[in-house]
């Protein structure tokens, strides 16, 4: 029954680090651990606390996390008035909040859904179905680097050109369920340049490489001049390209502001 005793006494004790302990050091070990109380939890912590390799176990974790959090706020309301401010200088440059004045004799049917890059502008006319997708404006040459910097009269040229602002037309022509013309067009004020054009067949899967045409700017010009005159007889002249330069302009500035307080709401939330 001793033998028993000690062998377990040895095997806790040895947890602890303590090997090697004599018959004579066994018992008293023994009696000082059965007599000793526990530590309660207020000695644990002052024990901790004397001790450097358990102080990390405490109140740093608390602090970091307050600090962090006063650091998120402050971040947060910072940005919350800077949206604001956003907010109140795109509600200034509102003048006109449907973007322009409607043209006389203007025959589309203008399609504009809140918080949509385009607008849609469908009509009919002589059994043809006709939609134009209308983009946001551009900055001509924005982006785009002068390929010969020999040349100065192509530098002035596009310095120019990149203070012009356009707008992308694609214009859809159909009837009914077949073939429909694509025109890919550059609206600038007073202007409209097609800048490409193909057929497109329902029955092409998109997969698969259909002839498209030559380029539009290597057809005969009495043939482009045409086509031309085809898109002006369906709507589509530079008289209507001041009045949508403005529409579109205006519709950014109210997307942009919507933006601005879905992310002011978001913040706040």
């Amino acid at each position: 029954m001793r033998s028993i005793t000690f062998s377990l006494i040895r095997r806790n004790l040895c947890s602890y680090g303590v090997s090697r302990l004599t018959s004579k050091q066994q018992p008293s070990l023994l009696y000082s651990s059965m007599v000793s109380p526990p530590l309660s939890s207020s000695s644990l912590m002052r024990k901790s606390f004397r001790d450097p390799s358990r102080t990390s176990l405490f109140l740093p974790f608390r602090f970091a996390s307050s600090s962090t959090a006063a650091k998120k706020v402050g971040a947060d309301e910072n940005l919350k008035r800077v949206l604001e401010t956003e907010i109140e200088c795109a509600e200034e440059t509102e003048d006109l909040p449907q973007g322009g004045f409607l043209p006389d004799g203007f025959p589309f049917e203008i399609i504009d859904n809140p918080g949509e890059h385009t607008i849609i502008l469908k009509r009919q006319f002589a059994g043809d179905n006709i939609e134009v997708e209308v983009h946001m404006p551009e900055m001509a040459g924005e982006g785009e680097e002068d390929e010969d910097e020999d040349d100065d009269d192509d530098k002035d040229d596009n310095n120019e050109a990149s203070g012009q602002t356009y707008i992308s037309l694609i214009v859809n022509i159909s009837k009914g369920e077949g073939p429909r013309l694509e025109f890919c067009c550059s609206a600038c004020p007073d202007e409209i340049t097609i800048d490409s054009m193909l057929m497109k067949s329902p029955d092409v899967s998109s997969n698969e490489m259909a002839y498209e045409g030559p380029d539009f700017s290597d057809l005969d010009e009495n043939l482009q001049k045409e086509f031309y005159k085809y898109l002006e007889d369906r709507g589509i002249k530079s008289s209507m390209t001041n009045f949508l330069q403005e529409y579109m302009i205006s519709k950014d500035n109210r997307e942009y502001k919507g933006w601005l307080k879905n992310m002011k709401d978001f913040i706040e939330n």
